[in-house]
């Protein structure tokens, strides 16, 4: 697993800036992403992939122990399109 501080110490070390420079830009990079998913818009980052935003209708469902009908609450997700440039380079 990578997690965002080794994400800022590849960028910072290719680019010869300091450990908090590099945070801060990935740090700039997720609030961007996020600002754009709550407002409802795609973030698309070529030869990466798109995020969306997918809403859900409410709907009904069923409480498999039980099997009372539930409705389920209509929501908004966020979801990841890999480009295909991606795609591709996963299945080398």
């Amino acid at each position: 697993m990578t997690t965002t501080n080794e994400i800022a110490d590849k960028i910072a070390a290719e680019h010869g800036l300091t450990k908090v420079q590099g945070k801060a830009i990935v740090e700039a990079v997720i609030a961007s992403i996020t600002s754009a998913a709550v407002a409802g818009n795609e973030t698309s980052l070529p030869g990466f992939g798109k995020f969306k935003v997918k809403t859900t209708p409410e709907r009904e469902a069923r409480n498999p122990s039980t099997g009372a009908t539930i409705k389920v609450a209509a929501a908004r997700k966020l979801s990841f399109q890999p480009a295909k440039a991606l795609k591709d380079a996963l299945n080398r």
